[in-house]
């Protein structure tokens, strides 16, 4: 599971290299079993070249020494770390390697802002990548980067369908299944099947009224209408 801190770098990553005019997905597995890199960037020159960076998201000491392979097989590539993180580590980290230092927005700014911001914090340099050739084969590595974006375009998919996805069976049998766990009698209002229930009860009560309502405001339309038929010098009155 991702840290709430994580999840916050990968927006504002995202964020950053969309700025920059950039393609970026997360979690892209490397040809040749070079791992998964935390995000993958791909961003076209005006000379047609395309630039390729990696950036690797760590958030304590543990998850910096962890023994998972870092995919730094771009042309730049980046550690995006949290300022605390940033001062225990940065003697250890590669010349090569450049530093992005991801900074919270503190309340006030939030509340001063003249519009939503579209990040909780930003990001600044602290180290510039050096340059260096693609450590696997560019075509390779494209095919990647499609399936990756495909992954992230399905998933966005599903989640706009939701439930639209589930036959009703099975939607009938999951929520049977959540009812033998925990149900509450003395907070009906805590379990999910009596506010369902309470809530299309609402809505059908609801639905009843405005048809009603309806019927009725016809219903004296119709008969202001058949009055003035049989008095024609009647205005506005039934």
């Amino acid at each position: 599971m991702k840290t709430k801190l994580t999840k916050n770098l990968e927006s504002t990553l995202y964020q950053y290299c969309y700025e920059q005019s950039a393609y970026v997905v997360e979690e892209v597995s490397m040809p040749d079993k070079k791992g998964i890199v935390d995000t993958l960037s791909y961003q076209q020159l005006p000379d047609g070249s395309i630039e390729w960076r990696c950036y690797e998201l760590k958030v304590t000491k543990n998850d910096f020494h962890s023994k998972a392979k870092l995919s730094f097989i771009g042309n730049y590539n980046y550690f995006v770390l949290p300022q605390k993180l940033y001062e225990e580590v940065k003697e250890e980290i590669p010349i090569h390697i450049g530093i992005l230092i991801y900074r919270e927005f503190d309340q006030e700014a939030l509340e001063q802002a003249d519009q939503t911001l579209r990040t909780p914090g930003f990001l600044t340099v602290a180290k510039k990548a050096q340059y260096q050739e693609l450590q696997v084969d560019e075509k390779k590595l494209t095919s990647h980067f499609v399936a990756s974006l495909f992954r992230e375009v399905d998933k966005a998919k599903r989640v706009e369908k939701g439930l639209q996805l589930y036959p009703a069976n099975k939607l009938y049998k999951e929520l049977k299944k959540r009812a033998k766990k925990g149900y509450d009698i003395y907070h009906p209002d805590h379990n999910i099947y009596d506010r369902f229930i309470d809530d299309m009860q609402s809505d059908a009560v609801t639905a009843l009224q405005e048809e009603l309502d309806a019927r009725n405001a016809e219903c004296q339309e119709l008969k202001l209408k058949l009055a003035k038929l049989n008095h024609p010098n009647l205005e506005g009155k039934v």
